[in-house]
């Protein structure tokens, strides 16, 4: 499978949460973005510039049980007892990685890029039903943004992401169609300076 023929979709910051019906909001989950690449029993692991990592070995073994070819997208996070991420975890391997699950791009050899996003949700949904350990999908609301935005402030997580609920995996007109709004009070971006402004993980 041809990694570059399904570049990582980018999002743009926003500053301000919002209320829309024809969009779906999910967490943010504070991590290194990547794709994985399920094929043949295998699983590989892909930054959002491109680079393979190798040092997730165990999750990528753990993600080759998925039927193949398949693609997802999500986010690798450490999580704490409460399900929070702790990126000094994931940066120093103090803790094992889980992989977020939030997108499917190609499922059993089917593109699914010209598929409305609420229609990938629910295929991907159906497809990582099995049982496999720190892989984990990412659940949605639709329409509430400011108060999930708000429930994750209170958590002291890092913020959200909003999709409109029709759009394809892939950009429109040159633009990203999804939206990331940060948590400003966010704890553990405190003394990550650029690292964390230039969104090496997302």
């Amino acid at each position: 499978m041809n990694t570059s023929h399904y570049p990582t979709l980018p999002l743009i910051k926003q500053p301000a949460p919002f209320t829309n019906p024809d969009w779906l909001f999910e967490i943010k989950y504070d991590g290194f973005r990547s794709l994985a690449f399920i094929e043949s029993e295998t699983c590989t692991l892909v930054s959002r510039k491109g680079t393979v990592y190798t040092r997730f070995k165990r999750l990528a073994a753990a993600l080759s049980r998925l039927p193949g070819p398949t693609i997802l997208d999500g986010e690798i996070a450490c999580v704490d007892d409460e399900g929070r991420t702790q990126f000094n975890d994931l940066m120093f391997a103090n803790a094992p990685a889980h992989f977020f699950a939030f997108d499917i791009l190609l499922l059993d050899d089917v593109d699914l890029r010209d598929e409305p996003c609420i229609v990938r949700k629910q295929k991907l949904q159906d497809a990582i039903q099995i049982d496999i350990p720190r892989l984990h999908y990412v659940d949605h609301v639709e329409g509430a943004g400011e108060k999930l935005f708000d429930l994750v402030c209170g958590q002291d997580m890092e913020g959200i992401v909003a999709k409109p609920t029709a759009s394809p995996y892939r950009e429109q007109n040159g633009k990203t169609p999804w939206i990331k709004i940060k948590n400003t009070e966010y704890s553990q971006a405190e003394g990550r300076g650029d690292w964390f402004n230039a969104d090496a993980g997302t």
